[in-house]
């Protein structure tokens, strides 16, 4: 028979963490919510250890400890802890604290929070305590609320779901939901590679035994996936309860087992097996068989028990088991403050734990190393369920980024730096990097390869999420003719960007003034906040106009009581038709001086006697604001022309001696606004042209 052993099998850091965590603590006034992990064995040995199991918060006296397990708890548990005095030990896994701050953050923006999970189960009852609207568990890919089609979504799973029932459920959410669907990818990756490890083992293996609690759900999650992939599969929960007659007409057996079941169970059923048959072990628990620890052997990174037998200034004398050899141990290898023979001289004949550091070319032990890697083991165990830390980068080389974290070297690939492409990795030297662990390589040269893209990706979907959630808020909110204040945040030579509520709305700069501008900073100032008009809505292409002239008074508006017929205005003429000539009264405000109010002598075009741009006097003769009016003559303020005397007729009707060369005939007007005019004359000698011209001086 052939076993196969999956790689990824056992304790996951997260649980290894919170498992030695509660059997590391002193037992006195101490608790723990709920089950430490679903695993018998385990549960069985923390209860020995003296530590109370409770399933209710209520239960936990004042004053006491208590440790939050993997699973999570709801944000209010925190806060009655603190109430109560409650000392908090929170075991909670990296990957699910994750996920609960993105439904935190999620459920605040207004999401319907979408959970892919069993709703029975612990994470998942602690998730639903951190949303702040409303969420729903799904656990059926078929199963999906009709309700969910008119509600903006933030999709999530449970840590150690079944990544093909999340595909399935977030493929039949899009295409039921008309809004936002926002999808987080919760699932541990550990999770992950231990469920494409077991469909690879089950579908090469005559038959499978999954191992592990029969209430974990992340094992019988590969049990599922197992049955699906090979037609004779084993659920155990220890050796004792396998079958080997079961199995051993098989040629191959695949072994994995859960995140929450000890190592040693799964070296148990190997063990039972080897004592029925031979087998041929494969991968590195099968090694955990066949090369049972030599305890006569010594072996780096191995903590060996030791007995103080001298003190003396250097350090201490030890006696190592199996050995009669005292070996010295320098003090600068003990883990005190300071070091004093007299304080040691005392616990001659004790035990002492060390480390061995090295083996060649003479045995190196040290008991300061033990706090160190406890330490560091603490701190890569919470690296490797997902924790974020960080690094200063201390060089390159040809693939991306290196740096050093206690006894890790660290390694961030090129393609992990950041979303994109980076060309010059010499930039980041020096340079703080923020990191997650892709992989952490405890054996051999201990290394830690970790990305910075994939928070910065995450990061990013954040807050485009909130970005979505506040844009659709907005839209939600606004329509056209609305009154709005906003922020000026720049000018370009076509408009102003507004900042109304968060989203940048175009005020154009045709729609600041009514009189015109050649410049935004001629009517507003970058930084201050005004009232806008809202005219036009895009919401497809998420765009809004706003005008801050709609909500000022137009220059015709103001001309009521500021102008009276009769009054004298000064102004300029702005444009020159054939009927008339139009005098600019002040910007925004233009009178109209017909043809026959420009002068007293007949003239065929405006153009004989004015130009653009001349400056002239007028009266106003005439005013309608309501109509934008204002008709004006500047022949009412020039002096009136002399009429040449008549002259006498001879008897034939003959014009006589004294007839002058020039006369002027005077015709009616048929228009009652408009003033008579005279012809075919001067004025005493002197054109009216001239008076015009003199005016333009004056």
């Amino acid at each position: 028979m052939e076993i196969f052993v999956a790689k990824n099998s056992g304790f996951c850091k997260g649980v290894e963490y919170a498992v030695n965590t509660a059997l590391g603590l002193d037992s006195k006034n101490a608790y723990i919510l709920g089950e430490i992990i679903h695993n018998a064995d385990v549960v069985r040995a923390i209860k020995d250890k003296g530590l109370k199991v409770v399933e209710r918060i209520e239960e936990v006296p004042d004053g006491s400890t208590l440790v939050f397990r993997s699973h999570g708890v709801p944000r209010d548990y925190y806060a009655e802890c603190s109430k109560r005095n409650i000392k908090v030990i929170d075991c909670t896994c990296g990957f699910v604290k994750r996920t609960q701050k993105i439904v935190d953050e999620q459920s605040s923006l207004g999401k319907f929070i979408v959970i892919a999970g069993e709703p029975t189960h612990p994470e998942v009852i602690g998730l639903l305590g951190w949303c702040k609207s409303h969420a729903v568990v799904l656990n059926n890919p078929e199963d999906i609320p009709q309700y969910l089609a008119e509600e903006s979504l933030c999709i999530v799973s449970q840590t150690t779901f079944s990544a093909e029932k999340f595909e399935k459920i977030i493929k039949n959410i899009k295409k039921l939901c008309e809004k936002t669907v926002a999808v987080f990818k919760t699932i541990c990756y550990t999770t992950i590679e231990r469920q494409k490890e077991t469909e690879k083992l089950a579908s090469k293996c005559e038959a499978m035994l999954v191992v592990g609690g029969l209430n974990s759900s992340n094992t019988n999650k590969l049990y599922e996936i197992a049955l699906k992939n090979c037609s004779n599969v084993f659920r155990l929960s220890n050796a004792e309860n396998m079958d080997y007659s079961k199995i051993k007409k098989f040629k191959s057996v695949g072994i994995v087992s859960g995140a929450s079941t000890p190592n040693a169970q799964t070296r148990e059923v190997l063990l039972k097996m080897e004592e029925n048959t031979e087998v041929k072990a494969t991968n590195s628990m099968a090694d955990v068989v066949a090369k049972i620890d030599n305890e006569s052997k010594f072996k780096k990174g191995q903590i060996v028990q030791a007995t103080i037998s001298q003190a003396n200034d250097d350090g201490l004398q030890i006696l190592l088991p199996f050995s009669k050899k005292e070996i010295a141990l320098s003090k600068d290898e003990l883990d005190c403050d300071e070091y004093s023979a007299d304080s040691y001289v005392e616990k001659i004949g004790e035990s002492i734990d060390l480390l061995v550091v090295e083996l060649k070319p003479s045995l190196k032990l040290s008991q300061k190393m033990i706090r160190t890697l406890k330490e560091e083991e603490a701190l890569s165990a919470e690296i490797e369920a997902g924790k974020e830390f960080s690094v200063v980068c201390t060089g390159t080389n040809k693939g991306g980024l290196v740096s050093q974290l206690g006894t890790f070297s660290v390694f961030v690939p090129a393609k992990e730096i950041r979303p994109g492409f980076v060309k010059d990795l010499s930039k980041y030297e020096g340079k703080t990097l923020r990191l997650r662990a892709l992989e952490i390589r405890k054996t051999g040269r201990k290394e830690i390869i970790a990305s910075q893209r994939v928070i910065l990706q995450e990061e990013h979907e954040v807050k485009e999420a909130a970005k979505l959630a506040k844009e659709e808020e907005f839209f939600a909110n606004i329509a056209v003719g609305d009154i709005v204040e906003g922020k000026v945040e720049r000018a370009t030579n076509f408009g102003a960007f507004v900042s109304v509520n968060g989203f940048d709305c175009l005020a154009h700069i045709s729609d600041l003034s009514w009189t015109g501008v050649d410049s935004v900073k001629d009517v507003l100032e970058i930084g201050n906040t005004y009232k806008f008009k809202v005219l036009k809505i895009d919401k497809e292409n998420k765009k809004v106009s706003i005008g801050y002239k709609q909500l000022q008074p137009q220059p015709w508006e103001l001309a009521e009581g500021k102008y009276e017929v009769g009054e004298v205005i000064h102004g300029k003429v702005v444009r020159i038709v054939p009927f008339g000539a139009f005098v600019e009264v002040e910007k925004g405000i233009d009178g109209l001086v017909h043809v026959s109010q420009i002068c007293y002598e007949r003239i065929e075009t405006p153009s004989t006697v004015l130009n653009v741009g001349d400056e002239v006097d007028a009266k106003i003769i005439a005013l309608d604001t309501s109509a934008k009016k204002m008709n004006l003559s500047i022949k009412a303020i020039l002096p009136e022309p002399e009429r040449a005397p008549r002259a006498n007729k001879n008897a034939n009707g003959e014009d006589g001696e004294d007839k002058r060369k020039s006369r002027f005939t005077r015709r009616a007007s048929n228009n009652d606004d408009e003033l008579s005019t005279w012809s075919e004359g001067s004025i005493s000698g002197t054109s009216i042209a001239d008076l015009i011209a003199s005016q333009k001086k004056n």
